[in-house]
């Protein structure tokens, strides 16, 4: 047996060192390694949560395309813009079988709605091979329903609220409180009916007469539009284009919707597509912030967006 040399306490203590530096470094590669898979999938899960993903063209197979049209119709919230992009995607996928637009909405701008309306008109010209229903969750009133009339079909649960074919144009008029607190209003134009509708001047009869004219003739495009969208199923009452509303049920007893159905029985049953796949367009935080401001800017601008002209 051969004996140790004289410095084997240092080749040993050598060895132990570079054994415990080695096994630090293969610690410190997993460490990093599981950090930042963990920084990875937290990323992830922040974009989704943000609606920067979107599950659109992730399918391989036939599918139903989803788009959401939730809340007030308006540059700022369910803006023409979003839905637009929203259904021009759902379309251009090679796999969409069918669309669902599922609308829960009072209504909203006119402008907006009508834009909405006529893209869906042209959607279903440029494919002609993809229905587009709509399902309606709790309500679809006013503007809401003048995008929906533009389906192929409607669907309804028993108890929504649909109707509501009418347009508004809602203010306040501030003169007598004015007057008892002393103010004294100061408004200067050019041009006689620049002050149009101003809340603090008194009502002029002639703008008066010329804005119930206004909203005659847009009525009047809607009830049009209404009875393009929904032909021979439509069963008209006196008061059908009067602004009242009707539940689900009695809807379809009027023509004003086609039958019972929500998202998942019309993709299952109807387009035969059970997949569903969502198209709806999420705008970001900064997106959100930035038409907020703008839409707010407008409204402080414009004497008739303070009037509240609207379809709802």
């Amino acid at each position: 047996m051969s004996e140790p040399t004289p410095n084997w306490e240092r080749e040993v203590l050598e060895k132990l060192a570079l054994a415990a530096i080695q096994e630090q470094r293969r610690s410190r590669h997993w460490s990093i390694l599981f950090k930042t898979l963990g920084f990875l999938y937290l990323f992830i899960l922040l974009f989704l949560a943000a609606g920067w993903f979107r599950s659109d063209g992730v399918s391989i197979k036939a599918h139903t395309a989803l788009v959401d049209l939730q809340g007030e119709i308006a540059s700022d919230k369910a803006s023409a813009d979003s839905i637009i992009a929203s259904l021009q995607s759902a379309f251009d996928d090679k796999k969409t079988k069918g669309v669902i637009l599922r609308i829960n909405s009072p209504g909203g701008s006119p402008v907006q709605a009508g834009q909405i309306h006529d893209e869906i008109k042209r959607l279903r010209k440029l494919h002609p091979g993809i229905p587009l229903y709509v399902v309606v969750d709790d309500i679809c009133a006013s503007g809401g329903y003048y995008v929906a009339s533009a389906a192929d079909r409607i669907f309804v649960d028993k108890a929504s609220i649909v109707g509501s074919i009418g347009v508004l144009m809602d203010g306040f008029g501030f003169t007598q409180t004015m007057q008892k607190l002393g103010v004294e209003r100061r408004l200067l134009t050019a041009g006689k009916n620049k002050g149009f509708l101003d809340p603090f001047s008194p009502l002029d009869p002639q703008q008066e007469a010329y804005a119930k004219e206004m909203l005659e003739e847009i009525h009047q495009q809607f009830i049009g539009v209404v009875k393009e969208g929904r032909g021979a199923r439509l069963k008209e009452v006196p008061d059908m284009f009067s602004g009242l509303v009707w539940s689900g049920e009695k809807s379809i007893q009027l023509g004003l919707a086609d039958g019972f159905g929500t998202v998942e029985s019309v993709a299952r049953d109807v387009i035969k597509a059970e997949d569903v796949v969502d198209f709806t367009q999420h705008e970001g935080l900064a997106e959100r912030l930035a038409g907020r401001l703008g839409a707010s800017m407008a409204a402080a601008l414009s004497p008739l967006e303070k009037a509240g002209f609207s379809l709802r």
